[in-house]
């Protein structure tokens, strides 16, 4: 068990199943995979389970995975045969999906158990390339339907416990997520909205980021960068776990596929 506070991660997980491809999709991500292998040198011990929060599930209210073994979720079109065969398999946690739901229902907020939900490739892909063995106990938190960045800021601030009981909170989505806006089109919003996540999460004091939180519809470049923000919500849940800490960026590049932008960030002091 953890005897150190460990810190929150917001990260960005790529394109589809990339880690099982081979060629430019598989090549494009090379940067990417380097800041995932590295994620548990930046930790100060072990965590004995993973709490993450994927773009990829939603409900109605927070739900959380309880299944003891998840089963594979291939959410994801027109890859190839291979990686509708993938197998992450991490045991669930049923004991901590109770603890989360009490943190939750603790404060107010309304949530829920899910025992037939499996892993998405927004927990498998990122967890596959940081911890190869799938040996991490691993369970899954829905986003919120309406996507209100409040509710997710708060979900987080619930939740922050888990950090000193040896429980990694990590967000997996993207800071740049619109697949109609991939190619040179995407370079001047990527950049500009990545600029202002970094300077708001790293340089703002933790009420002036939760503000802009927020607000981030109001940010250079947000809706072209987001059209649909629910890759960008599981970083709301990662900042309210870790609200007076400091920000780092661990992952950034600026000519992801050729022209995006893309970053990583953690929140808490690195090990």
């Amino acid at each position: 068990m953890a005897t150190h506070r460990l810190p929150t991660f917001y990260i960005s997980h790529g394109g589809g199943p990339w880690p099982w491809m081979t060629g430019p999709m598989h090549d494009a991500h090379h940067q990417l995979a380097v800041a995932l292998q590295a994620l548990p040198q930046l930790l100060p011990t072990a965590p004995r389970a993973v709490l993450m929060i994927s773009a990829h599930w939603e409900e109605a209210d927070f739900t959380v995975q309880s299944h003891p073994n998840p089963p594979m979720v291939y959410d994801y079109f027109g890859f190839p045969p291979n990686t509708y065969e993938i197998q992450y398999p991490a045991p669930g946690a049923p004991a901590l999906a109770s603890q989360v739901l009490s943190l939750l229902q603790g404060v107010g907020i309304a949530a829920q158990l899910d025992a037939e939900r499996g892993f998405d490739h927004g927990m498998y892909v990122p967890m596959a390339v940081a911890w190869p063995r799938a040996d991490m106990p691993v369970i899954q938190l829905s986003l919120k339907r309406g996507l209100d960045p409040q509710a997710h800021l708060a979900a987080g601030r619930a939740l922050a416990p888990l950090r000193d009981d040896g429980v990694l909170v990590l967000g997996s989505g993207a800071s740049y997520h619109n697949l109609r806006a991939r190619g040179p089109e995407a370079a001047t919003p990527s950049a500009a909205f990545d600029r202002w996540l970094q300077q708001t999460l790293e340089g703002a004091p933790p009420e002036a980021r939760n503000q802009a939180l927020v607000h981030w519809q109001a940010a250079p470049g947000a809706r072209q960068s987001h059209p649909r923000e629910e890759h960008l919500l599981p970083l709301m849940v990662a900042v309210g776990a870790a609200e007076r800490d400091a920000a780092t960026r661990i992952y950034h590049e600026t000519q992801f596929f050729g022209t995006t932008t893309v970053s990583s960030f953690m929140f808490g002091p690195a090990a």
